[in-house]
């Protein structure tokens, strides 16, 4: 993956609003939600949650989809799994990211 693609993606997250957004679809699943809905639930207007939407949509992480007379929106899990896979593989090394192990420094005998 490009790292274009990873500033996009990161940076669409890096609002308060949209992050809401992002895991609110996250937890409705692959069937996804209507505009509605999601503005109704987080509170957002619907002007203000049209923006946050297709910055989203645009960093490839939120697709959507008509059905009748609604817009159902959706979490792209396979492009957030290439963002972590991409974050993992350049920041850790390849390794599993976990905190290595404190160890106190011996203090000489006087």
């Amino acid at each position: 993956m490009e790292s274009k693609i990873i500033v996009s993606a990161l940076a669409a997250l890096a609002q308060e609003s949209r992050l809401a957004v992002y895991r609110l679809l996250v937890q409705a699943g692959p069937d996804g939600l209507a505009a509605g809905k999601i503005s109704e639930t987080l509170g957002i207007a619907p002007s203000s949650l049209s923006f946050h939407l297709k910055e989203l949509t645009h960093a490839g992480l939120v697709t959507s989809r008509n059905e009748s007379r609604f817009v159902i929106y959706s979490a792209h899990y396979e492009q957030m799994n290439n963002v972590l896979a991409y974050l993992t593989e350049n920041c850790c090394g390849g390794n599993p990211c976990i905190p290595v192990q404190f160890q106190p420094c011996e203090v000489p005998n006087k």
